[in-house]
């Protein structure tokens, strides 16, 4: 008897890392030419047919895990006594937080000895990830399940999240991009950066003119916001979709900038197919632990 963490795909680490964790994940779903699929670490779809798939016009579309799945998680973990500290994907930008609630509700009923407590994480991408791996970290070294609890919501604002895309594609289209905005950007060639906000909510940041000069700039932006600035010593993740070479050159960046990065460096995650729908095929984004986000 004791208390397991659950998150859910969207936390782009892999499939692996999550074993390796003791993390339990639910998983979301996304559409695509017409047939629905899981977002399961490539099972259903690996991700270079579904980036394969944006490149040449597909339009994919997303769900959220319905209530009945998070049940599905859920009871035989506490059937074996085990507590549920589960983290939601940002409720700035998915419902699931609420279908989360909605299903712990009936699983107090059903386990009325057990604990359950659904926590917003208002983080997305391996940025979630991140803010997961901390959590991890704690359980792991004994803090108890309470505790944890409000260790949790202390630091999850001070998970930072930067990203750019050079193709605006899917943020139009998904509405995070207007198109008036998308079509001076691509012709004064402006590549956007954007951060999470304290409510969870993708916002602009900045306007950068050219991807060659957002390289420099979102590795100034970890400076001016990271915990201890270039002598910060946390953890340090990239998430990216289908553009490993501007990743690669972010993380080269970052790396030469920041030498005290723990676990020797910047690490790397491929962006699964949820956030990658909403995203499309060239975003890169950074996350760190630092100031808190208060905007």
């Amino acid at each position: 008897m004791g208390f397991l963490l659950t998150c859910s795909s969207t936390v782009d680490l892999s499939e692996e890392r999550l074993s390796e964790r003791k993390i339990k994940w639910a998983s979301f779903h996304f559409q695509i030419d017409g047939q629905d699929y899981l977002d399961d670490y490539g099972h259903s779809m690996s991700l270079e047919e579904f980036y394969r798939r944006e490149r040449e016009g597909a339009a994919p579309t997303t769900s959220q895990v319905n209530t009945e799945e998070y049940i599905e998680l859920w009871k035989p973990l506490m059937e074996d006594g085990n507590d549920i500290l589960h983290v939601s994907l940002s409720s700035g930008i998915s419902g699931t937080f609420n279908s989360a609630n909605i299903a712990a509700d009936d699983m107090r009923e059903l386990y009325p000895d057990r604990k359950i407590y659904v926590m917003d994480s208002l983080c997305a991408s391996a940025g979630y990830g991140l803010f997961m791996e901390e959590l991890a970290d704690k359980r792991d070294e004994g803090m108890d399940f309470d505790a944890l609890i409000e260790y949790g919501e202390s630091i999850k604002l001070r998970v930072n999240h930067w990203f750019f895309a050079s193709d605006l594609t899917s943020l139009i289209r998904g509405g995070r991009v207007s198109p008036a905005v998308g079509k001076v950007a691509s012709l004064l060639k402006i590549c956007p950066l954007f951060k999470v906000n304290s409510e969870g909510k993708l916002v602009s940041a900045s306007k950068v003119r050219t991807k060659k000069k957002v390289f420099p700039e979102i590795v100034r932006v970890m400076g001016q916001y990271a915990e201890n600035g270039t002598d910060y010593a946390g953890r340090c993740y990239i998430s990216y979709s289908d553009c490993p070479d501007d990743a690669n050159e972010v993380k080269k960046r970052i790396e030469e900038a920041f030498p005290n990065l723990r676990d020797g460096g910047v690490e790397l995650f491929r962006i699964g197919t949820t956030i990658g729908a909403h995203t499309g095929v060239a975003t890169v984004a950074l996350f760190f632990m630092g100031d808190e986000r208060t905007e």
